[in-house]
């Protein structure tokens, strides 16, 4: 990097802070922070959703399985993301939205006192914010490990300044912070990606390989396969399962965009513009990793620095810089969202149970709640972030892929399926059953049994398994033992229909009835 590198990765961090002070105007109270008030335009949700999935771990993690295997990196990742997040925008994305317009809650997790109990509702939620401390501190890890490929700098030094500067504009302007620096987030990223596809292909060129012969070079051969190693059949089905659940609001921060939207069906539209996005840009960011083994040689086993070799050879000063701003949109568009969806959780679903005092405050007292706790999410994601790479969390796709994916699962099955007709049988019982089996099979499976099977078990077993012990148990739990009281039936229906129906007046309000299920949670 030169002065104009360094000029333009300086004035991106400058504008990004400059919408969060912006955004400040718009942020009256905790509904504005967390959900824009339901203000939120379609076509801005859905870009937000699009750019909010995104992390330099795609540049990182990912560019190694390209440079490794092929075309298997958008065919196991983004084409079943693209796919979940389409079904979802039917099955998940208007009941998401009316959980804010119908329920008054802020929090994606809030409407599960009442769905389940209090203890279902804390488990879920303690264990997802645990999660996606590891989650987040795999992306900043990404990110500072590009930072360091092009300005030598460390890991940890990479590590805060990204979380510093993101602190600053999603703390300030919240939700709409998020989306609007999003927004230009892709901005940047189209100008960014087809950028380096066009000098991808240029250089192609000059080396005499044409745009589609390049697939018979002896390098890349076998990387048209679309499934190969431990990314087969299994693997693409687990993921499409994950990321169905996990990319329509199972990880909070992608829910938390359908809740802003001004109703169901804006929230719908939002959904299929996401998937649209991921069905054909990253196509475009791609095709330049699938060249990669023609053009650099990694330095790192896994392929995790080629895409940043690559980018560095090929791009003159002003672009490289832009590019390594795209790098950074990625992870803190993904990171700022993550931050204001955990916030969400903890002020409004955890604190009012472990503090009187939470359970009393105002507006303004809550709105300074959600502040701080979103600085302290990302200050231990940053923590979290200085141990990837360590005997514990291994490498960053490790830590995406295993952890992630793995986890996921249990903990978004009774927050997902309990939005839906077919399993409002299934009650608390078989919630924190699914819950805490599918938290157990991913140890198993991850630890013990991995330590005694020659060669480890596959990783597709790794992320399926747990998924699968979830999903059986919820179901089965729920025609087993039946707990579909009347008031969980009405939460259901409201969920489930628009208009003010009669099922509605029976409901207990959310948003102001955390002191009163902390005192008398629903009885079966």
């Amino acid at each position: 990097m030169n002065s104009l590198d360094w000029a333009v990765l300086i004035g991106y961090f400058g504008v990004m802070v400059a919408i969060g002070v912006w955004s400040h105007k718009r942020v009256d109270n905790v509904s504005d922070f967390f959900t824009a008030g339901g203000r939120m335009p379609w076509w801005l949700s859905g870009i937000s959703h699009h750019m909010s999935g995104y992390s330099a771990v795609m540049f990182t993690g990912y560019a190694g399985i390209a440079y490794t295997y092929g075309v298997t990196s958008f065919v196991t990742w983004s084409f079943p993301i693209a796919l979940g997040i389409a079904i979802g925008s039917k099955l998940f994305a208007p009941r998401i939205n009316r959980l804010r317009s119908r329920l008054h809650v802020a929090s994606p997790l809030e409407y599960l006192k009442n769905r389940y109990d209090l203890k279902t509702q804390q488990a879920l939620a303690w264990s997802g914010m645990l999660l996606k401390i590891v989650d987040v501190g795999a992306k900043w890890a990404a990110i500072a490990t590009l930072l360091s490929v092009f300005t030598g700098i460390s890991l940890n030094q990479g590590i805060l300044i990204t979380g510093t500067i993101t602190a600053i504009y999603c703390t300030i302007g919240g939700l709409w912070a998020d989306a609007l620096t999003e927004l230009g987030q892709f901005v940047i990223q189209l100008l960014a990606g087809v950028a380096m596809f066009v000098a991808v292909v240029l250089e192609l060129g000059d080396r005499g390989i044409g745009f589609l012969d390049a697939w018979d070079q002896p390098a890349l051969q076998g990387h048209e396969e679309p499934l190969v190693a431990d990314y087969g059949a299994v693997f693409l089905l687990a993921f499409l399962f994950i990321k169905l659940f996990e990319y329509n609001g199972g990880m909070l921060n992608q829910a938390q965009r359908y809740m802003a939207t001004a109703g169901p069906r804006e929230a719908e539209r939002s959904a299929r513009l996401s998937a649209i996005l991921w069905l054909v840009w990253p196509l475009v960011l791609f095709y330049p990793m699938w060249m990669s083994p023609l053009l650099v040689e990694s330095q790192k086993p896994d392929g995790s620095d080629s895409y940043g070799l690559m980018t560095e050879q090929l791009l003159p000063h002003g672009l490289l810089g832009l590019v390594i701003v795209g790098f950074f949109s990625h992870t803190m568009a993904m990171c700022s969202s993550d931050a204001n969806a955990i916030a969400a959780v903890f002020t409004r679903d955890c604190a009012p149970v472990i503090s009187a005092r939470a359970r009393a405050w105002t507006q303004r007292t809550g709105l300074i709640a959600a502040r701080i706790a979103t600085v302290v999410f990302l200050g231990l994601s940053m923590a979290a972030a200085t141990q990837v790479n360590s005997p514990a969390f291994k490498d960053i796709i490790t830590v995406v892929i295993k952890w992630v994916a793995g986890l996921m699962g249990p903990m978004a099955i009774p927050m997902m399926l309990g939005l839906l007709r077919p399993f409002r049988r299934s009650g608390p019982t078989a919630a924190l059953t699914s819950w805490s089996m599918g938290l157990f099979a991913f140890w198993l499976v991850n630890y013990p049994i991995d330590w005694n099977v020659d060669g480890g078990v596959p990783l597709q077993y790794q992320v399926s398994i747990p998924l699968a012990v979830s999903l059986v148990l919820y179901i089965l739990i729920g025609f087993l033992k039946p707990e579909d009281t009347p008031e969980r039936l009405a939460i259901i229906e409201t969920i489930n229909t628009d208009g003010d129906g009669a099922a509605a007046a029976a409901i207990p309000t959310p948003a102001g009835g955390v002191e009163d299920a902390v005192r008398a949670p629903v009885k079966d």
